[in-house]
């Protein structure tokens, strides 16, 4: 039920992809307003997960789950009324806002009610949830915006999640466990300045690696991109001193601290980045360079979605001396993938039937990279720190999105608009180069470990 709404949530950060082009034709938007129709609900998830996470410990995760669950739809349903850009784009932030509540409650609830096998069993149906959402989301858009239902064009990708939210919050107030332990004697403070510094820095972040190619990268991006490194630094140091007076930082530096957790915010990064750049540049390269339609576009990357859900849901019952070799394997695996999938769109074709072996094996090589190093992230984590471990992997799992996106869809939109334009299929064979590069970089990131 929780991971159902995870999905739907996560559906919302790609579906639009697929939407964009006809958003545009019909609410005659400019460049700048689709991207930010596109990514403001990224920004805001991505800024307010960790705070939700804190909320979800302090004002009970049931209680949150609903109330997010419930702005979510809310927004949904507003995001498909709404009558320009400029309504649509506020409704996405609200969306995001929504999704931040909710999201966050999902690993809390699993790592608090699930205990042995029956939390890894979970948390491999998360991480699957977590792998096929992206490209479900470009194959369900797809086929939501062939559709056209009732003349209605874009907007049934945000009514779609009015029924399915409704429901799930009938079934979430009749089954959720009850909070319990919530209230000032056992929840944490809110740490403001934290939230504040991290808030400020993941803005400054997020905007020019959205924006920054739309406006050809100017002064501000930069400037804004190095302001978020010396808040990032700040907000380490206000957090590690807040932790020895003996308060309650918004991350706790001892989950920083937890054996293998930074090799494995690394692997996520990056295995995230190599995830969303290669849907979404792939998806530019698809309906722009090949003319294929919304619904063609969008099933085409059915085959990694399945492959995606199959692995993740499946690779904790795999012979135990393949797991220490996994993650590395798997992005071996994704580069070989996206190697196979640069060269059979070189020549501007297609690519035939081979096409969807390397679809799949992209596929596969992302989600061993991406659940085992999640799971092993998670192994350690003691349940009154699983507020912090699940906003701060959900966040680094959104953050890694929005970085592949930005960094490979600059290089894509780079080779197909700027000086020296070239077709669509060598800039798409560019990016699979590149693509490939960063997967072998996640393969030696570093040792791996058998998730346990």
């Amino acid at each position: 039920m929780v991971l159902a709404a995870q999905f739907m949530a996560l559906l919302d950060v790609f579906i639009v992809n697929v939407a964009a082009p006809t958003i545009r034709a019909e609410l005659s938007a400019s460049g700048a307003a689709l991207q930010l129709v596109v990514a403001g609900y990224t920004i805001a998830y991505a800024v307010l997960l960790i705070t939700g996470a804190r909320l979800g410990d302090l004002l009970g995760h049931r209680r949150m789950y609903l109330g997010g669950l419930a702005l979510f739809t809310a927004a949904s349903l507003a995001c498909g009324l709404a009558a320009g850009t400029g309504q649509l784009i506020a409704f996405r932030l609200v969306q995001g806002v929504g999704a931040a509540l909710m999201i966050p409650q999902v690993l809390s609830l699993i790592q608090r009610n699930f205990t042995g096998e029956r939390r890894v069993r979970a948390l491999s149906a998360y991480s699957a949830v977590l792998a096929t959402g992206a490209a479900a989301g470009q194959v369900v858009g797809g086929v939501l915006v062939s559709a056209d239902l009732f003349g209605t064009g874009w907007r049934p990708v945000f009514l779609v999640n009015v029924p399915i939210g409704i429901a799930l919050l009938v079934l979430g107030a009749r089954f959720l466990p009850r909070d319990a332990g919530t209230g000032p004697t056992h929840a944490r403070a809110l740490d403001l300045p934290g939230l504040v510094l991290l808030a400020a820095a993941v803005t400054l972040l997020t905007v020019p690696l959205v924006l920054g190619q739309e406006q050809d990268w100017p002064l501000w991006s930069w400037c804004s991109l190095g302001g978020s490194l010396v808040l990032l630094a700040l907000f380490g140091v206000y957090e590690a001193r807040l932790a020895r007076r003996g308060g309650a930082p918004l991350i706790a530096p001892r989950v920083l601290r937890l054996p293998g957790m930074g090799r494995a915010v690394l692997w996520i990064v990056v295995a995230m980045g190599v995830n969303a750049g290669f849907l979404f540049t792939l998806t530019l390269h698809l309906q722009g360079g090949l003319g294929h339609s919304a619904l063609r576009a969008g099933l085409t990357f059915g085959p990694a979605a399945v492959v995606f859900g199959a692995v993740g849901l499946t690779w904790r019952r795999w012979p135990a001396r393949l797991h220490r070799v996994l993650v590395p394997g798997g992005f071996l695996l994704a580069a070989a993938g996206a190697l196979a999938i640069g060269g059979l769109l070189a020549d501007g074709g297609t690519g035939g039937w081979g096409l969807y072996p390397a679809l799949g094996a992209l596929g596969a090589g992302i989600a061993l990279a991406f659940s085992p190093a999640l799971t092993g992230a998670l192994a350690s984590v003691r349940p009154e720190d699983a507020a912090d471990a699940s906003g701060l992997l959900a966040t680094v799992t959104q953050l890694g999105q929005l970085i592949g996106v930005a960094a490979f869809g600059t290089l894509f939109l780079g080779a197909v608009d700027g000086p020296g334009a070239r077709n669509s299929a060598d800039a798409l064979w560019t990016t699979m180069l590149v693509l490939a590069v960063a997967s072998v970089v996640g393969a030696v990131a570093g040792p791996a470990r058998r998730a346990r």
